[in-house]
């Protein structure tokens, strides 16, 4: 079977969703099948070997000219092809592009009207590369890139899929009139969709309600990770030779709750419960939240815990499991509601137990691992409470921390959910009668 795997690049930083697309189409290959994937926007940034096919659609440089510009609507294809390579792709990105919703309404909503929008020559090109190369099944890693999904329906005629995993954050973000634009185009794109797939219960009735679609067209799969590096490494359950250690693995923005983390963590200190504790902060940092980092690090400097924090950076792969294994509690106290929290699996599959606030995804992750601690995501003193709770009693945080490390690898592999995944696909794809 023959499945074109379509995934959103995040404008050079690593993200939750091109590091899940990555390893589920790896494992799809694995059991046989013909997974493609290929980059939309931008190229995708993984922490490991990246499948994806070195072509790029609607890239992003030369959408934005489309926009921008009616003269980039009129190109000729070689031009279009040099604005569209990978590195020139990654180059800009690096240095002027982003992927904030504030600044993108506009371009948003064109994309969203497919064949309608500015970016029509790039709605034929996708079509003309689909029908080449004749898969059995379309996959979308979000509906904000499926703009050009009539045309895909009229031309390719086969079963497209959607995966959701955040769409509704990005929209939310969108300014007006582009919110209420982008949400007319998002409904009529749902309505063609033939499956949606998302990865907890909640988000899936959210995004129900918000693009109207009915529930028989929804599936939940368990959420997953490439579990094979892990599987690997030698984690036990003796008690490490370093202070109580805090871990914080996300992208450094309001949205991920670190301002929350880092509160608690000087509160925590300050009450003595945990007096050596240490925090360890992990991911990457935009140029939009330098000054948000540079003020959460002068409020521990300030409050004198100056040598009792580190900031990694951007780390790959290596250091990430490096990272995983100098901590003992992981806690990313989102403030909006994750749909899906790819780092507590990355943490489980190291032994490292959870703290984490009681929305969005988390509860059904808590629910399925049983392996770490709740919190009212409204309340800092829990907060608090549950860091010093899995702190205080390292060897029982340590024992949690195997036991959901266990819990990933017998039921959340990307071999696992490769294997739903092909079972959804197999009941859209209409089979010969005997």
């Amino acid at each position: 079977m023959k499945l074109a795997y379509l995934t959103a690049g995040a404008a050079g930083m690593y993200c939750g969703s091109c590091l899940h697309d990555n390893a589920l189409a790896k494992a799809l290959i694995k059991t046989g099948h013909d997974a493609i994937l290929v980059p939309v926007y931008t190229p995708i940034q993984t922490d490991e070997e990246d499948i994806s096919r070195p072509v790029l659609f609607f890239g992003g440089l030369n959408v934005y000219l489309q926009q921008l510009t009616p003269i980039f609507r009129l190109l000729p294809k070689w031009m279009d092809r040099w604005l569209d390579t990978p590195a020139l792709v990654r180059w800009i990105a690096s240095r002027a592009m982003g992927t904030s919703a504030s600044n993108l309404g506009a371009l948003t909503v064109s994309m969203l009207r497919g064949k309608n929008g500015n970016q029509r020559k790039e709605v034929d090109r996708l079509c003309e590369w689909l029908e080449t190369l004749s898969p059995d099944v379309i996959i979308f890693s979000n509906l904000l890139i499926a703009g050009c999904l009539t045309q895909i329906k009229e031309r390719i005629r086969c079963p497209v899929i959607v995966i959701l995993q955040g769409d509704d954050i990005f929209y939310a973000n969108l300014e007006e009139p582009f919110r209420t634009q982008a949400l007319t185009e998002l409904r009529r794109l749902a309505a063609q969709v033939d499956r949606f797939v998302v990865h907890s219960q909640s988000y899936g009735k959210r995004m129900q309600q918000l693009l109207e679609f009915p529930s028989d067209r929804m599936s939940v799969l368990n959420l997953s990770i490439d579990t094979h590096e892990y599987r690997s490494l030698a984690i036990t359950t003796d008690r490490p030779m370093r202070p109580p250690t805090i871990g914080y693995l996300a992208r450094l923005a309001p949205e991920k709750g670190l301002h929350s983390l880092v509160e608690a963590f000087i509160k925590l200190r300050q009450q003595g419960a945990i007096p050596d504790a240490k925090l360890e902060i992990a991911g990457w940092l935009g140029a939009q939240h330098q000054a948000y980092w540079r003020a959460l690090e002068q409020r521990m400097i300030n409050a004198g815990l100056q040598n009792a924090f580190r900031y990694w950076g951007t780390i790959d792969r290596g250091q990430k499991l490096a990272f995983l294994q100098s901590i003992d509690v992981l806690c990313v106290p989102t403030s909006y509601q994750e749909p899906k929290g790819l780092f507590v699996l990355e943490a489980l599959a190291c032994g490292v137990p959870y703290v984490l606030p009681e929305h969005g995804a988390f509860p059904e992750l808590h629910s399925r691992l049983q392996a770490g601690h709740l919190f009212d995501p409204e309340s800092g003193e829990q907060l608090v409470k549950r860091l010093v709770l899995a702190l205080q009693d390292l060897p029982a945080s340590r024992r949690l921390g195997q036991d959901g490390r266990q819990r990933v690898f017998d039921t959340a592999s990307t071999q696992h959910e490769a294997e739903q995944l092909l079972q959804i696909i197999s009941s859209l794809i209409p089979h010969p009668s005997t």
